[in-house]
């Protein structure tokens, strides 16, 4: 977010901030009040996630949904970016939430070996089976059992660009990564630099890493990397480095050069496309950044604001990485058993047609109606993620241990940001992956 989760993940606000906001769940205001006389009427779910801004607002509506429907009270409490160090000191302070949504596989996988989690009950687990993909069912799935259900899918491979700058620039969209980066030296010599490069956030470098080598390396080498079945010094990583090195230093392509990026968080990369002052022409993200251009900037998705798939890489296929936030039940929550009926509403098309047609938002469902998504653009993307069913690839460092996938400041995250600081040493930075790798991994 990536969110916004890597998802959407990640949107952010600065886990400190949103930690402290977090401190008292009620200050964080709940749903409105229960509707009388529905099922679960006096009880309250608490519900703890990544997502601030107008992610939370949105969200928010979802679970105004679910007391409409049942009476249960819901409070939403920010967990900041690191979910499994905020859930651990919640359990271990009595102080559990019901439900979390959570953004990365990698640490859905880590609350099971803790022993946090519940198995999602028989209902989820049914109504999951006959609306979503396999692929997604299985990345919520822990040595056979189902623990995690995707409700929110990220499109992370998607480049948003500024129309009026591709005009003056006479460049069209792209078909070849190596004509996404020639469209992009035009567009500098036309006064806009390429790409808004979020680099003080780390996840968004893992996600550029991801699509290059998606496309180079292929899906088997993909998913063998995420496991850590093969090694971060494998040729195709170092391949991928010194593809995404040409991009890293080459200041025509990246706004303000590395220095600049690196203290450019993801809101900002956006509105350096999309804001009043435009400093560059493109900004590559997930389809979350279509709702922060027209949410903040008030551009019309599909007119001021246009995206083109991530091109193929050296004649490989065109990439289609995916993120997801999967809502789990906690052990130790207060009340499991109505966090268990809003995990059981979550999986419905009624709970995702809510966020749809709020925005900024795209569903695994494949039951939710196109017709719900505000606009064409929205609809457009959440179509080809419906349609590329098992070939979607989940986001490879959320699939990875939280020390090595998801930690500000540490593991690939640090790396690939020392990286666009230096990119002339793509293969002593794979060697410090595979050293981070194997200590996350334990193989």
């Amino acid at each position: 977010m990536r969110r916004p989760s890597k998802t959407t993940r990640r949107t952010a606000a600065t886990g400190a901030a949103a930690l402290a906001l977090a401190l008292g769940a009620t200050a964080c205001g709940g749903t409105t009040g229960p509707a009388s006389g529905g099922e679960l009427s006096g009880q309250t779910v608490t519900v703890a996630g990544v997502w601030t801004g107008s992610e939370q607002e949105n969200f928010k509506k979802v679970l105004d949904a679910f007391t409409e429907k049942t009476g249960a009270k819901t409070v939403f409490v920010p967990s900041g970016d690191n979910v499994s160090t905020f859930v651990g000191s919640k359990i271990e302070g009595g102080n559990a939430p019901d439900v979390v949504m959570i953004p990365q596989v990698g640490v859905l996988q880590q609350f099971v070996k803790e022993g946090w989690l519940q198995p999602l009950s028989d209902q989820a687990a049914k109504t999951a089976g006959s609306t979503l993909a396999p692929v997604w069912k299985n990345y919520g799935t822990v040595d056979g059992t189902y623990y995690g259900l995707y409700f929110k899918a990220a499109h992370k491979s998607t480049v948003w660009y500024a129309p009026a700058a591709f005009t003056q620039a006479g460049v069209s969209e792209p078909k070849s990564y190596a004509d996404m980066l020639k469209a992009g030296r035009t567009l500098a010599d036309s006064g806009r630099p390429a790409f808004a490069i979020a680099g003080e956030d780390g996840w968004t470098l893992t996600d550029w890493f991801e699509n290059i080598y998606l496309s180079q390396a292929g899906p088997e080498k993909y998913d063998q990397l995420a496991q850590h079945k093969l090694k971060w010094t494998d040729d195709s990583v170092v391949r991928a480095l010194t593809t995404l090195g040409e991009l890293f230093k080459d200041k025509q392509l990246v706004a303000g050069g590395a220095q600049t990026a690196l203290g450019t968080d993801f809101p900002s990369s956006v509105a350096q496309v999309f804001g009043p002052e435009p400093k560059a022409g493109m900004v590559y993200e997930g389809d979350f950044v279509g709702g922060f251009a027209k949410g903040q900037f008030g551009k019309k998705l599909g007119e001021d604001a246009k995206f083109f798939p991530f091109p193929a890489v050296d004649g490989g296929k065109a990439p289609v990485v995916s993120g997801g936030d999967a809502a789990v039940v906690l052990k130790d929550g207060k009340n499991g058993k109505a966090g268990m009926k809003l995990v059981e509403f979550l999986a419905g098309a009624e709970a995702a047609e809510v966020w749809a047609g709020a925005g900024g938002f795209l569903s695994p469902n494949t039951e939710v109606d196109p017709a719900s998504y505000g606009d064409g653009t929205t609809r457009s993307t959440a179509e080809s993620l419906i349609a590329a069913g098992n070939s979607i690839r989940f986001d490879m460092s959320d699939q990875a241990p939280a020390a090595f996938g998801g930690t500000k400041g540490a593991g690939e995250w640090k790396l690939l940001q020392d990286f666009l600081r230096d990119p002339s040493d793509p293969q002593g930075t794979a060697a410090k992956l595979e050293a981070e790798a194997a200590k996350a991994y334990g193989n």
